[in-house]
């Protein structure tokens, strides 16, 4: 399996590490099928109880790689493939996760930390969601998730603004449960991972369960028309654009086309 994501189990908690520090752990096709691949094994683990999601280096995660979905938008793909359904796949996991964020996490990066069951995050750690700086819409899967964490209000706030939010504001609109002293990170997160994974595992799943059940109702409401909306914002000439920029560390001129 590629080395962009390294699994290591212990104690009945399993960690994986998405391995690209020198890029920030951006998101590419390797790092999402790494991701699927190893929630797909650890399925059959049955000395997992729990699982710890982290990243390599200074970041836990700074969204998709913008190399690449460059690269794609030029070869007119779709530069976001696979993401909504990995994410997805990691939240039905029957493992309890935990997010442990000692760095960044950013778009996509954010998106991954909300769909884990727990997130722990460093004092020092930002969260941003900031697709309208670079023309996207944020599909309505990963939206709807966004709002079922954080409520509408805060919602709006992250991403019309598509400004970084600090830990503790994190922590007051409900984004994360712990916020700890970044020397402590990964003790808590560990403390707490190796405390679900004392506990039955017939209780874990069956939790895990009955919280799915009770927010299910999401996944019938139709999205058909916000489809249709974030894929245009995708093609966009303003989207191919805030790539370029974001890349070149320059202002984006957008013109709404």
């Amino acid at each position: 399996m590629a080395d962009e994501i390294l699994c290591e189990i212990s104690d009945g908690v399993a960690t994986l590490t998405l391995n690209r520090p020198e890029k920030r752990n951006a998101m590419n096709s390797a790092v999402l099928d790494g991701l699927r691949q190893y929630f797909d094994e650890l399925e059959e683990h049955r000395d997992v109880r729990a699982v710890v999601v982290r990243g390599a280096g200074k970041a836990f995660c700074s969204g998709m790689d913008l190399n690449e979905m460059g690269r794609k938008q030029r070869e007119a793909a779709d530069p976001e493939t696979g993401v909504t359904a990995v994410l997805q796949h990691i939240e039905r996991s029957r493992h309890p996760t935990i997010a442990l964020i000692h760095g960044d996490a950013y778009a996509g990066g954010c998106e991954l930390a909300l769909h884990c069951d727990l997130r722990v995050a460093a004092d020092v750690v930002r969260f941003a969601m900031p697709l309208a700086r670079i023309g996207l819409v944020v599909p309505f899967p990963l939206g709807m998730k966004l709002v079922e964490v954080v409520g509408p209000a805060a919602a709006r706030e992250i991403l019309l603004t598509g400004r970084p939010i600090d830990a503790r504001r994190a922590l007051e609109i409900g984004m994360v449960h712990r916020v700890v002293p970044a020397a402590e990170v990964e003790a808590v997160t560990y403390e707490m991972a190796r405390a679900i994974a004392d506990n039955a595992p017939l209780s874990l799943a069956g939790m895990k369960a009955m919280i799915r059940r009770a927010i299910s109702a999401r996944e019938r409401i139709d999205h058909a028309d916000l489809d249709v909306e974030v894929t245009r914002a995708r093609r966009s000439a303003d989207a191919r654009e805030g790539v370029r920029a974001m890349l070149e560390k320059r202002r984006p001129n957008f013109t709404g086309e």
